[in-house]
């Protein structure tokens, strides 16, 4: 029987081959009429030939072709279809598209840079694209709509806790994200303490997320690639959108500086509860049972200018500076905590020719904290920081036959700075610092093949090789990537991926979460990059006259030289970090259920993630494995979005998950030294993380109504987080229960669960001019 399907293959395959190798390729750009910016993500393809591609950032794409006549279809979400009928006889052809703005922008939702034909026929797998216009629609906790969350809304991606933005992927810790921002790495992709991202939405053009079969072009994490591009402004005038909402304010401007040359985008936004709550307390200033709030605000600027020095060169200057500010005053004591990410980014696109483009970057990218506390005549000061400079290039080569050709090379130079103390007095008596510095070299050179051997059979296999040197330590690793697709007929596909990738900096922590106080470390001599391995095998099925797109993945991921840290580990002010480390490994594995419709008055999806997620460590447990904090056993979401009619658009989502782990103590005793003084408690711990919260769900829905201002464009949106007010843990703890007529007797602990978010009604107005 296995020959006798090896044998029909191999005639399917040889049949194909004739057809292959009269193919062409067909190239060209996607863009818009209204200002000639490229559509990143735009859709082209060949319908009746099962044949499609996306446009990369620069609204570049490339098709081959088999000879013959075909019509060429362009699609963008928010722009009208344009169809192009071409005749392939054995030539080189550009094929470029102008797309009009749709006439109604709440028209129908299709997701037209992500339709489902493309996701059939793509080689890759384990890739989510998504864009800010349809985030927007989505209903938002305070109506500040949230890229990384929508991402959590993807099957195979989990949230840090009730509300945050942080990303755990396939098992992954937050550290094991890649998050770039135009090519620069983003260290804390976080504002107010992990609830908001640094992403504002106005500013971001398009985000894709690699869950696995990560494309050889990328490396230095383990577990995910969340590859954010800025949007570069227009040609044709000055425009302007913004938004007003419960907690923060936004404004963006882009235009044109030199006609058809110079361009400019500028984004900014900043939240207000500050204003509030700063004036609240000057009212309640002579009140001693006051107790005064905090002061509490972010803001964010992204700026972007591209030029167009002439027909085959463009440059590009991205930049990003965030800052969240947290601080409490009074006449005897002051605290102060300021934290933030600074990004720049340099790119030059050129063109050799039809066939050959090449793309160069330098970035700068850092993240700071500060922390300042202030007692009487006593200042403390605690700082730590991580810098890089990166030279990255990159070229893509098509050569026809089926072969798209990506290589290049990469080269970082990191500084670590890690707990900075300083401590002194205001009268010079006591004067006191510490900290430590380090540094690292990391570099990269990689190739890969975009091969379709036929239109059934395609691969995108490469190879990377990464390295470090850091503290007289060099580390050097080769990470091959590969996946294949077998179109078995034009509604269904299989796929496989496999991929290898290397860690070589840390993120400590002694949380579950990704606190602005985390500190990065680099490998050296006493600490191995963590690496891992993933597998993966999927099926995707067309249906409905191709409005829906059923798929399922099941992933195997194995991970070595994972870091976590003794039982009361000090990660401030020490420069013996490594003796805190222990070492173990990891493993997650999984099956992701997806169904999406992207077409029609309803659109949206539904996911189904059934996963586990285990660790190992010597020092932990006794050495038996545990489950991780974040392994979450069945986790859903459904998105729901219906357009009613011109004007009112209605969303919905539902979410659900598996309780995280936690660690309980089975056990307390209680000593006293002193006699007269409360006794001490200690809590007895058994195994790791074997209980769980409560089950986490949630139904947030929303509407969107488009106005008629006199001029621009305006629309209301409205969101209820939370619609039945369910109170989703945050974390335990254990209070003490003593008795009314002694209290040094206690009789026992009680678990109390402290909730952050209730039903919480928000509008946001949005407009454009």
């Amino acid at each position: 029987m296995r020959i006798y399907h090896t044998t029909c293959f191999l005639l399917l395959l040889l049949v194909s081959l004739p057809a292959w190798a009269q193919r062409q390729v067909v190239q060209g750009y996607v863009r818009a009429a209204s200002n000639n910016e490229a559509l990143v993500g735009a859709s082209v393809s060949v319908t009746e030939a099962g044949i499609g591609t996306i446009t990369d950032e620069e609204g570049f794409y490339t098709l081959n072709l088999p000879q013959g006549e075909h019509r060429l279809r362009a699609t963008y979400v928010g722009y009208t279809t344009a169809t192009r009928t071409i005749s392939v006889a054995g030539s080189h052809q550009t094929i470029n598209f102008i797309l009009d703005p749709a006439r109604n922008e709440l028209q129908v939702v299709e997701i037209q840079a992500n339709s489902l034909r493309q996701k059939l026929n793509d080689t890759r797998m384990s890739v989510e694209t998504l864009s800010s216009k349809e985030a927007k629609l989505l209903p938002a906790l305070f109506g500040e709509v949230d890229l990384l969350k929508t991402l959590q809304l993807k099957p195979g991606v989990q949230s840090g806790g009730e509300g945050t933005s942080g990303l755990y992927v396939r098992g992954g810790g937050p550290d094991q994200n890649l998050v770039l921002l135009d090519d620069a790495m983003i260290y804390n992709p976080s504002h107010l303490f992990g609830f908001f991202s640094v992403f504002n939405p106005d500013a971001v053009k398009s985000v894709e997320l690699y869950k696995g079969g990560f494309p050889a072009q990328f490396g230095g994490r383990l577990s995910s690639v969340v590859d954010v591009k800025m949007n570069k402004g227009n040609n044709e005038r000055v425009r302007g959108t913004g938004g007003l909402g419960l907690i923060s304010s936004r404004l963006t401007l882009d235009g044109p500086i030199l006609k058809d040359k110079l361009n400019f985008s500028l984004s900014g936004r900043r939240t207000y509860v500050d204003i509030f709550t700063r004036q609240l307390n000057r009212i309640k200033e002579g009140d001693k049972d006051y107790n005064p709030i905090p002061d509490y605000y972010f803001y964010d600027l992204n700026g972007n200018l591209s030029y167009t020095l002439s027909e085959k060169d463009e440059l590009s200057l991205s930049g990003y500076y965030g800052r969240d500010f947290f601080g409490f005053n009074d006449s005897d004591f002051s605290f102060g905590f300021d934290w933030g990410n600074t990004m720049g980014s340099l790119r030059w696109r050129h063109k050799f020719n039809d066939n050959l483009y090449a793309t160069t970057s330098l970035t700068s990218t850092g993240y700071k904290y500060n922390i300042n506390n202030k007692i009487d005549i006593f200042s403390f000061k605690l700082t730590s920081q991580v810098q890089d400079y990166t030279f990255k290039t990159d070229f893509d080569w098509f050569l026809g036959d089926g072969h798209s050709l990506k290589f290049g090379a990469q080269a970082t130079h990191h500084g670590f700075t890690v707990g900075r103390l300083n401590f002194e007095s205001a009268d010079s008596t006591l004067n006191f610092g510490a900290g430590s510095t380090y540094s690292g070299s990391e570099f990269g050179l990689y190739a890969s093949d975009d091969y379709e051997l036929s239109p059934m059979l395609s691969f995108n296999y490469g190879l990377r090789l990464s390295g470090f040197n850091s503290g007289g330590k060099t580390y050097a690793a080769l990470e091959p990537r590969g996946s294949v697709k077998y179109t078995l007929n034009e509604h269904t596909s299989l796929k496989a991926s496999y991929a290898s990738m290397m860690q070589y900096v840390h993120l400590l922590t002694n949380s579950g979460a990704s606190l602005p106080t985390d500190i990065w470390y680099p490998s050296n001599k006493g600490v191995k990059p963590q690496r891992s391995q993933q597998a993966a095998l999927g099926v995707s099925h067309l249906f409905g006259k191709g409005k829906y797109l059923v798929s399922n993945e099941v992933y195997y991921k194995w991970m070595q030289h994972q870091i976590d840290f003794r039982d009361g580990a000090n990660l401030f002010v020490n420069d013996s970090l490594e003796n805190e480390f222990l070492f173990g490994k990891g493993e997650s594995y999984g099956n992701e259920l997806y169904l999406e419709k992207v077409s029609g008055k309803t659109t949206g999806w539904l996911g189904y993630t059934l996963s586990w997620t285990y660790r190992t460590f010597d020092g932990i447990n006794n050495g038996r494995r545990f489950p991780a904090r974040y392994d979450r056993r069945h986790d859903i979401s459904l998105v729901l979005m219906h357009q009613l009619n011109k004007r009112l658009s209605l969303t919905g989502a539902f979410v659900y998950g598996t309780g995280n782990a936690y660690s309980v103590p089975v056990a307390r005793f209680a000593f006293q030294d002193v006699e007269g003084k409360e006794p001490s408690i200690v809590p007895i711990y058994e195994d790791r993380n074997a209980y769980r919260l409560a089950a986490y769900h949630r139904l947030d829905l929303g509407a969107v109504l488009k106005l008629k201002p006199k001029r621009g464009e305006a629309d209301l949106t409205f969101s209820v987080y939370n619609v039945y007010n369910r109170r989703n843990p945050y974390f335990v703890y254990f209070e003490q229960q003593k008795d009314r007529t002694n209290e040094q007797t206690i009789l026992g602990f009680q678990a109390k669960q402290v909730s952050l978010f209730p039903v919480i009604p928000s509008v946001t107005y949005n407009f454009r001019f």
